[in-house]
């Protein structure tokens, strides 16, 4: 049977609990805004400070990874790091503020006295004699931050002395990434204010700002609890000011817009915002749905990083919906008729629903010719995407401003890497031939291509030996790599228990984690997207056009990221250092954030299609005056999101940057191209086809009966006559 041709079902009525919760924050607005008011007090006390608690060093590799092991074996047999955690730069030139050798024996002394350092070491001197290097081994149970911060005082009048090495810049990094998230909200606040007074109109724009506040204050409050079970990655607090600004903007103007219609239709009263929260409320729902399982996906990858953005993506999506579905029917109940349309050309009004209807005909009037074109373009866009080269987070990432970065660049240009480990072995072997074992090991680790110096075998704990390999170029380069695999090789070829661990090691084993968790995280987004979508339309083929396009929205955006980044492009304007490559983890997150907005909006417009369609209205004029009834609201919410979260690309750490740029370009081109062509394009070349589903799935969809309920006649979009 062809289910293509079977009318859509009547729907149910919505459930008396929503029914009752929307009918008390209609009755008593000021009472739910007070309380409100009061979680945001809480969460805003509770949830504030959770910045200074979450981690900001580390994510990028896995846990449980052979580099993440053979740290922990090292630390626990001698109960120190590894490696240097922080390194002291000291001044030795001619020039002012210069020091001396004594100063140098001062700077070794004064490290050697903080709390938490278990050795401090000289590490030579710089080639033109300019400076010279101290190095301090950390306690393993130390806290770093602590440290760094307590060595940062110490030498904070010491003009000779400049602080570097992890545990300087883990502690730089995160107090930069407050000082940026303070900025980029001064920045975006202003612009966010007028354009809602211009999209929103009046005091309307109140309620994105109120809802946004909420939102994010909500999240760090959840997020709070959260890091007690499991420490999260401090970058996650962008992802969650940035997509919880957006998402309440995309929230409160979808209702609001839908609100606004129900006032002309129905007047100012409960049956507005009954129909209001039932059918654009139903569509919030679907939305956040979508987004939330996006994001959540990024939790299969073993990586700190991308686990603290997934869990912080889906956390900020359910929390935004939750704030826009309590608030709005408040400030609905609370304003009534004073939110009603003006007919100004800000305002989302007939004769801008008139051009969206328009277009949308225009298009399907060639829908094969658009469909092709537009495709093309996005292709072309997205090309650059496929040349993308995958480098690690670096020293490049740290602003030039901070002592670590200049530590950094100086260690690379005068002591050729002096200071740092690139590649260690955590060698375990027993018995009475423990420590010939393990220097034939390091003996034969030192002849492998790209090893510079010979290496000796250093027993740190009762059967463990440390092997530090001094190799070729960067320390996370690709002569390091190539060093890893080759000593990993030769454990295996020898028998002999090695774990491989620093910068190169920890790179080489987050790209062999993205490459096993991949097939499931990509498996996962398209299965639960799919769902969602299938719940809410009870088509299979929408469902898999709208991955088919997320995608291609996706690409594009990561096109953009590897013709900037990659390519060195733009670094006087957004004053970041390229290393020749795009940092993995941070380019799936892009692509996930991307990809759930693209269904966000997808979600919008499908809704109010769907909607026209179940009133009676042919299959293209159903999609015609869905495009006019959304086309503004999500060209708008657009704008604003891109605002939002656009305004980390001002952030001085370019992954951060990256994220921010992607998103941006995303959520533009989704809006302004895939929503106002693509969509409409091939929805008027499958007609009645876009909403097949075989029909045991059409069943189990009218059982379920999510449908928004019978839904009242939708004329089409009326297109206005201009006056003279």
């Amino acid at each position: 049977m062809d289910t293509t041709t079977t009318p859509p079902h009547p729907g149910t009525p919505p459930g008396p609990t929503r029914s009752r919760l929307t009918r008390a924050l209609h009755a008593h607005p000021r009472r739910a805004l007070l309380a409100v008011f009061l979680f945001v007090l809480v969460a805003g006390a509770f949830g504030g400070p959770v910045a200074g608690a979450l981690d900001s060093e580390g994510g990028f590799a896995p846990a449980d990874s052979d580099s993440a092991l053979a740290v922990e074996r090292l630390e626990e047999a001698s109960g120190r790091t590894p490696s240097a955690g922080i390194v002291a730069l000291v001044d030795t030139g001619t020039g002012a503020g210069a020091g001396t050798a004594d100063d140098v024996d001062a700077a070794a002394r004064t490290l050697a006295g903080l709390d938490g350092v278990a050795e401090v070491l000289p590490a030579g001197a710089a080639r033109d004699g300019s400076s010279a290097l101290v190095v301090a081994v950390l306690d393993a149970a130390a806290d770093e931050e602590a440290v760094a911060e307590a060595a940062l005082t110490a030498f904070e009048d010491d003009d000779a002395v400049t602080l570097g090495g992890p545990a300087v810049t883990g502690l730089q990094i995160g107090e930069r990434v407050g000082e940026d998230l303070g900025r980029a909200e001064m920045l975006a606040f202003p612009v966010l204010v007028l354009l809602s007074l211009l999209f929103f109109g009046g005091r309307a724009a109140v309620l994105p700002l109120v809802v946004g506040a909420t939102t994010v204050l909500g999240t760090f409050l959840a997020l709070a609890g959260i890091n007690q079970v499991y420490g999260l990655s401090v970058f996650a607090l962008n992802l969650v000011i940035g997509l919880g600004l957006g998402l309440a903007i995309d929230y409160t103007l979808f209702l609001l817009s839908r609100y606004r219609e129900e006032l002309e239709r129905q007047g100012a009263g409960v049956g507005a915002v009954l129909t209001t929260m039932r059918t654009a409320g139903r569509t919030v729902v679907f939305s956040a749905a979508t987004v939330a399982v996006a994001l959540a996906t990024l939790t299969v990858f073993p990586m700190g990083f991308l686990k603290s953005m997934g869990l912080a993506g889906a956390v900020v999506a359910v929390v935004a919906a939750a704030a826009a579905l309590v608030i709005s029917p408040a400030v609905f109940g609370l304003w009534g008729a004073k939110l009603a349309r003006r007919r100004t050309r800000g305002a989302a009004g007939s004769s801008s629903e008139g051009r969206w209807y328009r277009l949308s005909h225009a298009v399907m009037a060639r829908p094969g010719a658009v469909a092709a074109v537009t495709a093309a373009v996005m292709l072309v866009l997205a090309a650059p995407a496929l040349r993308a080269e995958w480098t690690p987070v670096d020293s490049s990432a740290v602003p030039t401003d901070l002592s670590a970065r200049t530590v950094a660049d100086t260690l690379a240009s005068e002591y050729d890497g002096a200071g740092t480990t690139p590649v260690l072995a955590a060698v375990r072997a027993g018995g009475t031939d423990g420590a010939a074992e393990a220097a034939s090991f390091a003996g034969a680790a030192s002849l492998l291509p790209g090893v510079l110096t010979p290496a000796e075998a250093v027993e740190v704990g009762p059967g463990t030996w440390q092997v530090d390999l001094t190799v070729d170029g960067d320390p996370e380069g690709e002569a390091a790599q190539r060093v890893v695999a080759e000593v990993r090789e030769l454990a295996d070829d020898r028998g002999t228990d090695v774990l491989v661990g620093g910068p190169a090691a920890e790179f080489v084993d987050q790209q062999a984690a993205i490459g096993d968790a991949l097939p499931l995280a990509a498996g996962l987004l398209v299965l639960l997207t799919v769902l969602v979508l299938w719940l809410m339309t009870g088509s299979v083929v929408l469902p898999l056009k709208a991955v088919v396009m997320n995608t291609l929205t996706a690409g594009v955006a990561l096109g953009a990221l590897t013709f900037v980044y990659q390519d060195g492009r733009l670094t006087g304007l957004l004053g970041y250092t390229p290393n020749g490559g795009v940092e993995p983890t941070n380019f799936l997150v892009a692509a996930a954030v991307v990809f759930a907005l693209s269904t966000d909006y997808g979600v919008f417009l499908l809704g109010r299609i769907k909607e026209a369609r179940e009133s009676g209205l042919t299959e293209r004029e159903a999609v015609a005056t869905g495009l006019g009834r959304t086309g503004s609201v999500v060209t708008a919410a657009a704008i604003l999101l891109a605002v939002a979260i656009g305004a980390f690309s001002t952030s001085s750490i370019s992954f951060i940057q990256q994220i921010g740029i992607a998103t941006a370009v995303g959520v533009l081109v989704d809006a302004f191209v895939v929503r106002s062509f693509l969509v409409p394009a091939l929805m008027g070349l499958l007609g009645k086809w876009n909403w097949w589903a075989p029909m045991p799935l059409r069943r189990l969809h009218d059982r379920i009966g999510l449908s928004e309920g019978e839904p009242a006649p939708a004329a089409p979009v009326r297109v206005l006559e201009r006056t003279p």
